[in-house]
């Protein structure tokens, strides 16, 4: 991959491979959040249904793959902390996942990157062939249809 002094990219190859390394941080970094908020809804179901509970009830919580006893006094607010931290741990993969968006919008400008939807590929397909059915047809070419 050849870049320039400058940190310009030099072919249209090392642009794209960028960009694909790019979108794949991205959707790397959406995957992330999405996994913490289940973890974060986890713990919000936790908290809801041992918090009503007395304090000195025996409680079951798995640490490190294995499941030891405690009191719901115990447990309840070392998932507390957890879920704070998940919180937390959320907002940053969440700025994080807006500077990434805003690095690729960045890159894509510079670069005069266009992302073409599927749909627009295929009605652009049609419209060319429809033209070369059109442009047939003015020569006096009988087309017929691919669907016998």
């Amino acid at each position: 991959m050849a870049e320039g002094g400058d940190g310009e990219l030099g072919s249209e190859q090392a642009v794209a491979s960028r960009w694909s390394l790019m979108r794949s941080e991205l959707n790397q970094l959406h995957s992330k959040v999405t996994e913490m908020e289940l973890e974060l809804s986890e713990h919000a179901l936790v908290i809801g249904a041992i918090k009503p509970l007395d304090p000195a009830r025996k409680c079951f919580r798995l640490i490190g793959g294995v499941l030891v006893e405690r009191t719901v006094g115990e447990v309840l607010p070392a998932v507390q902390r957890n879920r704070e931290g998940l919180e937390d741990m959320i907002k940053r993969l969440a700025e994080a996942l807006e500077r990434k968006k805003r690095e690729i919008a960045e890159f894509e400008a510079k670069y005069k990157i266009k992302i073409r939807r599927a749909d627009e590929v295929a009605d652009e397909e049609q419209a060319k062939n429809q033209n070369a059915v059109a442009g047939a047809a003015a020569q006096g070419v009988l087309v017929g249809s691919s669907s016998s």
